[in-house]
């Protein structure tokens, strides 16, 4: 996955919660740290195209993302997106949950969207649970079918917004070796999180955001071990510290 940004501006009323200059990124996996409040998951849905920019623009692979409502919606069917919240349906089973995009939205037809949703659900270690619908699920089990269904329709870009906030500890380990095994994979993922020691283990490239700036940029060890912005450096000590 190739990002570029060029002179990107995001405004919200008349507070820029984005400005970025250059950037550009090469890798599979890239991870978003920073502190609460500070654009990662503004970055991140102006990606998703869920944002549109003031000014500036984004490629991916050397495509740039065009900001009408045409040009998204076909764009937005090529990536797989996982919010903080899981966003089932809570009136479908988790299988129908992941039929239903395959279906309506990628045109497959009702077997072959089953024979798919069916195959990772055992493939993730979730078929026992496919005919239960959210509220018999743990949170864990939720977010992970959240992610086998951004996964079914073949993305060629996942995008996480803290997949693991609202998780309990093993939940939350659950969820982060879902996405461990994905990076194994090579698979092309964007994960905005607080998990520093996961952060650790899966990025290959980081960025550290704050105040709507890229103010770091690089492998895990130039940025956990030796950032050069005073914010980083700050932000590191103490949540590394706990």
């Amino acid at each position: 996955m190739k990002l570029e940004i060029n002179q990107l501006i995001k405004r919200f009323d008349s507070q820029k919660a984005i400005s970025i200059d250059k950037l550009t990124v090469d890798c599979n996996t890239l991870v978003f740290l920073g502190p609460s409040g500070g654009g990662k998951s503004t970055l991140l849905r102006l990606i998703a195209g869920l944002f549109y920019p003031d000014s500036g623009t984004i490629a991916i692979d050397n495509e740039e993302i065009i900001y009408n409502e045409q040009e998204l919606l076909k764009y937005r069917r090529s990536i797989g997106i996982v919010f903080q919240s899981w966003n089932l349906f809570p009136h479908l089973t988790a299988l129908e949950n992941i039929i239903l995009p395959l279906q309506y939205v990628h045109g497959k037809s009702e077997e072959e969207a089953t024979m798919i949703s069916l195959d990772l659900l055992k493939r993730f270690g979730l078929d026992n649970h496919a005919n239960k619908k959210p509220y018999a699920l743990s949170g864990g089990q939720t977010q992970r079918v959240a992610l086998i269904r951004a996964l079914a329709v073949q993305p060629k870009l996942l995008l996480l917004d803290e997949p693991t906030s609202a998780l309990d500890p093993l939940m939350t380990s659950e969820v982060l070796d879902l996405i461990l095994e994905l990076k194994n994979e090579k698979r092309d993922l964007i994960l905005v999180t607080h998990h520093l020691h996961f952060a650790k283990r899966i990025a290959e490239r980081v960025l550290f955001i704050s105040e709507g700036k890229v103010l770091e940029n690089g492998t895990c060890e130039e940025v956990f071990e030796s950032p050069r912005s005073p914010q980083a450096k700050e932000y590191m000590a103490k949540v590394l510290a706990y």
